[in-house]
């Protein structure tokens, strides 16, 4: 092989962003779509971020032996019940060469020696990477269509039925979001929910649909506002009306944008509430997981930043 495998290290922050900006624009803009990112490579600086501050030392690069060059990268995130595969990039001039193989490997080889199933969202109109993974071992599980929707300015004044039960979580809500995540998709994700609860970046944005009668949380879901990421999720909900809820307050969380966020296809009643408040698709993505899988007992919101569904 001309390349070798490595951990990622903080030297290579600006090399990674610049791979994810080029890889995945080229992608999408050769198979006659809009490029995701604008505005430079410096604004995929927030994976390396997030991913570095979550996780340490889990990401890997695929160098080449010659010139020293990325050719491609990939982060995982261990967590306690499953171990979940994050933005993969290969560099256009690279592709086919077998470094995302090797890369999706070592973390295949990390998730079976934790003895845990390895989870990713995947665009299912990228058949390569569908291939990559498929070929792998990895079992389509759950589909999702991407829509956004433009917030006015002022906002919506969208008024669903239990709107008033959401608030913004607290730490003390950590314990029983976990409990609830584990209920619905069998896993659990402290470490992530802190961090969009903490909003030390001022960028995030995470809430919670309190029962009072029941006196627990029913869902919870998140935000990113930053311009590269500027999607819904991650988030549980037991059933499409506490989704409902939960969809509308973090839609108002971003007046004067176009925020993305994935629906499960199953949820009807959630699909065709975000139609009738003028939401349109723009992709589609996949649940897929190697190893161990249950179904979702509820709705399962996804998303990219932080990736760990």
């Amino acid at each position: 092989m001309s390349f070798t495998i490595r951990t990622m290290t903080v030297d290579d922050r600006h090399e990674v962003s610049e791979l994810i900006y080029i890889s995945i624009n080229h992608w999408y803009q050769t198979h006659g779509c809009q490029p995701i990112f604008t505005g430079g490579p410096s604004s995929c600086d927030i994976f390396f971020d997030v991913y570095e501050t979550l996780d340490p030392g889990c990401g890997v690069v695929a160098e080449h032996i010659e010139t020293g060059h990325l050719m491609a990268s990939c982060f995982y995130h261990p967590r306690k019940h499953h171990v979940s595969l994050g933005i993969m990039t290969a560099h256009p001039n690279h592709f086919g060469c077998g470094a995302g193989k090797a890369l999706l490997q070592h973390i295949i080889d990390y998730s079976e020696s934790h003895n845990k199933p390895l989870r990713l969202t995947q665009s299912a109109i990228n058949v390569d990477s569908f291939s990559l993974y498929n070929k792998a071992g990895f079992v389509p599980r759950h589909v999702y269509q991407d829509m956004f929707l433009e917030i006015p300015e002022a906002g919506f004044s969208l008024q669903p039925e239990g709107l008033n039960n959401v608030r913004a979580a607290t730490d003390d809500d950590l314990l029983q979001m976990a409990e609830l995540e584990y209920q619905i998709a069998r896993i659990t994700r402290e470490k992530d929910y802190r961090f969009l609860i903490e909003n030390k970046a001022g960028l995030w944005s995470m809430s919670v649909y309190f029962c009072p009668n029941a006196k627990k949380i029913l869902g919870f879901l998140g935000s990113c506002a930053h311009p590269a990421t500027n999607l819904l999720g991650p988030g549980v909900a037991i059933n499409d009306d506490v989704a409902i809820a939960l969809l509308a307050h973090q839609l108002n969380q971003h007046p004067g944008q176009m925020p993305v966020f994935l629906l499960p296809v199953e949820s009807e009643k959630l699909v065709r509430t975000a139609y009738s408040w003028g939401a349109r698709n723009c992709e589609l993505h996949l649940c897929q997981v190697h190893g161990d899988y249950h179904p979702f007992e509820g709705i399962n919101i996804p998303t990219f930043m932080p990736e760990t569904g």
